[in-house]
């Protein structure tokens, strides 16, 4: 596909004090471009405090062939409202307007479920959506179904008496009659913050959910430790390929999942972020905090980010059982020289990072959300996580608001290096600073498209 010209960017207003609705920013990010860098686009949202999170596609790869179907609409769900919010982006590709509002109600009665997350498009031209819970705020793994025609509700797409006691994210491999998803925590507690006390109290994820892609219906739990908060689940693009990898969060590990010979699923961690032994922090021991993962389109990289550490890793993963670290960056996280937390001990650092800075500007907070250009050239990163966590662990964040940074990749031997000249920076808003969630590409990009 051609290079990325703009991006879309969630920007969350929830949580900073300011009563203002999120919004969809359109970033221009061609660097031939007289706004390079600059905000070109604000489609408020019609409401107060949704919490903007993640979006996808109304068609992307799994309807390849099908020439009814256009990539012209972006699904938005609301993580803390549960509203979803269907875009139109088809008319004028740089400035988005609304199409369609799906109110909360709606999905409580028709689904009895609540807090919506992921959206992929299926290749029957349907929308589906996964979900953290039920309308009270109990956990619940379940997932929306929507009319691709229409944006209506058709109902829930799970059947069967079971369920998992939680839900987050979700990526399905047809070929392979399979759909795993993953585990965040139990809404009512995480809404609010990260409490320590909530741990060892069954309130945070621990497994991968295991489904039948034909009947829809739950077959197995893996689990990948008490805690762990398996966030992001990204199976290799291949689509015949039977394995992916998942991020921990708390656990701060990588797993890797795969298929059995006798046909059922695994996991084994391959990847452990040590944690560093800290003094004015939280807790005496500072996880990385894996938030966001990615793997390439040519399945090559695997890229996380550790939003506490504050450090961004790229992976060799022609081995998948033994991925190999081969590019690492600091742009800004929790343990930077000068800062309130002292390390002690460290695994991997033999100093405390330098401040990051870029264009004068000291950034607050620590890497999380990232996208790859097609060419696996460029990788996109910004900074907030959920306002309730950004507004804890980096207070600086909600003050001054996000950023976007580009880092550029070494697609051969691998290597990571900060563009020095790219900077977005979402504390300018008109409307005051904001926090920068998910970045898509209009074209479809590495985390959006599934390939049947």
């Amino acid at each position: 596909g051609p290079r990325e010209e703009i991006v879309y960017v969630p920007c969350i207003y929830r949580n900073t004090g300011r009563k203002k609705p999120d919004f969809l920013a359109t970033v221009d990010v061609n660097p031939k471009s007289l706004h390079y860098c600059q905000v070109i686009h604000r489609l408020p949202m019609p409401n107060v405090g949704d919490e903007l999170h993640h979006s996808g596609w109304n068609a992307c790869s799994s309807c390849f062939g099908d020439a009814t179907k256009t990539r012209n609409r972006l699904i938005l769900p609301s993580l803390i409202s549960s509203r979803i919010y269907i875009v139109d982006v088809g008319t004028n590709l740089r400035a988005p307007r609304l199409y369609k509002v799906i109110n909360s109600e709606d999905v409580f009665w028709k689904c009895d479920l609540g807090y919506p997350h992921t959206s992929h498009c299926l290749g029957s031209g349907e929308i589906m959506i996964s979900t953290l819970g039920d309308p009270a705020g109990r956990g619940k793994g379940g997932f929306i179904l929507l009319d691709g025609e229409t944006f209506e509700i058709k109902g829930k797409w799970e059947k069967g008496d079971k369920t998992p006691p939680m839900g987050y994210d979700f990526w399905y491999q047809p070929r392979h009659n399979v759909l795993i998803s993953t585990e965040w925590g139990v809404p009512k507690y995480l809404g609010y913050g990260f409490d320590p006390n909530d741990l060892k109290k069954g309130r945070y994820g621990c497994r991968l959910n295991v489904w039948d892609w034909t009947t829809h219906t739950y077959i197995q739990a893996i689990d990948v430790g008490e805690d762990a908060a398996p966030l992001e689940i990204r199976f290799l693009h291949n689509p015949d390929a039977a394995e992916g990898f998942v991020g921990c969060t708390i656990s701060s590990a990588i797993h890797r999942f795969y298929k059995t010979e006798q046909g059922d699923w695994a996991a084994e961690k391959v990847i452990q972020v040590p944690s560093k032994k800290v003094e004015g922090w939280l807790l005496p021991d500072m996880p990385g905090f894996i938030t966001d993962i990615l793997i390439s389109l040519d399945d090559k990289f695997l890229y996380f980010s550790n939003w506490l550490h504050g450090d961004i890793r790229q992976y060799d993963i022609s081995d998948t059982c033994k991925p190999r670290l081969v590019g690492q960056v600091f742009v800004g996280g929790s343990i930077s020289k000068g800062g309130p937390v002292t390390v002690h001990e460290d695994e991997e650092l033999q100093s405390q990072p330098e401040p990051f800075l870029i264009k004068g500007k000291k950034v607050a907070g620590g890497p999380q959300m990232i996208q790859l250009s097609l060419d696996g050239k460029r990788l996109y990163v910004t900074t907030s996580l959920y306002s309730a966590w950004d507004k804890q662990f980096y207070p600086d964040l909600v003050r001054e608001g996000s950023v976007m940074l580009q880092l550029d990749v070494d697609t051969e031997q691998g290597g990571l290096a900060i563009n020095k000249n790219f900077l977005v920076d979402f504390g300018k808003e008109p409307e005051g600073p904001c926090l920068a969630h998910e970045i898509r590409y209009p074209g479809g990009d590495c985390t959006s498209d599934i390939w049947v």
